[in-house]
């Protein structure tokens, strides 16, 4: 089997990965084109594209398909497949019929819920008890595409998307090299329709979303943390200074006679801040400029006290 692949973040770079180490023979990788990254904004390859470099395969970076001039060259390279994951790039209809057995989509959700571009981070925010990988065949739908394999995974209380998405990448490679073993020994490889209820689509992160609301509930909030790690980070201010919270412990009880935000005790194991509903101990966070570091640590070095507030405006 010849298996073309299409992938761009880490999520896709493990189940390249995977596939090659299967022994499939992979004649091209299509990733998005290299991206200005961190504080120098200097232009850095994917992890896909890294990967495929170190192990000398061709690689394509179109910054779109939809141009039949910028596509003609890879239709004329035979494949067998194209397995596609987080690729981030709409297929058009000419890429869907190139390959002798259709473009095969490693989705990291149980479709038809969370079809779109960030099905983790939703799953988390949503607070869903388990979500999976499902392999389906792409068609000129938005992951709409009838499913050929599906992997139930739980979703456990500490999971970030970091985590989790180291999970789902080593089911979602295992899934597609089954189907593709399947496919090469010519035997049945039925294709289920989806569900017609359950529909949900996982829009785009946007920053902003990041911003933590203290009037939410301390379940939401750790929720937005989890969600939103290891990026764009979940943030909020304290005196003027913006500083990310990496990770909390949401408590039940709380004083309900102080604002959201306020500070009400510092220890030896963080800070608690109360929220809307509950309260949180603070266990790791960021200053800004910073590092990750205990929040005891940054609680004692800024002789933190309580009745101070977090999110709270400069006025």
């Amino acid at each position: 089997m010849d298996v073309g692949f299409a992938g761009t973040p880490a999520f896709a770079a493990e189940v390249l990965a995977f596939l090659l180490e299967a022994g499939f023979t992979v004649p091209l990788v299509l990733t998005q084109p290299d991206r200005a990254r961190g504080r120098g904004q200097k232009l850095a390859p994917s992890p896909v594209k890294r990967l495929a470099t170190e192990r000398a395969l061709t690689v394509s970076q179109p910054a779109s398909l939809r141009d039949v001039a910028t596509r003609a060259p890879l239709l004329d390279i035979p494949i067998d497949v194209l397995a596609v994951a987080a690729y981030g790039l709409i297929l058009p209809p000419g890429i869907l019929a190139w390959p002798r057995h259709g473009c095969l989509n490693v989705h990291a959700s149980l479709l038809p819920r969370w079809r779109g571009a960030a099905p983790i981070q939703r799953a988390l925010l949503a607070g869903d008890a388990e979500t999976g990988v499902t392999i389906m065949r792409m068609d000129a739908g938005l992951d709409t595409g009838p499913m050929l394999e599906v992997v139930r995974v739980p979703i456990d209380p500490r999971d970030t998307s970091g985590t989790l998405e180291r999970k789902l990448a080593a089911e979602g490679a295992r899934a597609l090299v089954a189907v593709l073993h399947r496919l090469a020994a010519g035997g049945p490889n039925p294709a289920t329709p989806q569900p017609a209820a359950g529909a949900v689509y996982a829009a785009k992160i946007d920053k902003a979303e990041a911003a933590i609301d203290w009037h939410a509930t301390a379940i939401a909030i750790d929720r937005q943390i989890r969600a939103f790690d290891p990026a764009p980070g979940a943030f909020t201010t304290l005196s003027g200074e913006t500083v990310k919270l990496w990770r909390v412990e949401p408590l039940a009880t709380a004083r309900r006679d102080l604002p959201p935000g306020t500070v009400v005790a510092t220890d030896g194991r963080g800070i608690v801040v109360v929220c809307g509903e509950g309260a949180v101990r603070i266990e790791e966070m960021q200053p800004a400029g910073g590092r990750r570091m205990p929040a005891a640590a940054f609680a004692g070095g800024r002789r933190l006290e309580p009745g101070a507030r977090f999110g709270a405006r400069a006025d």
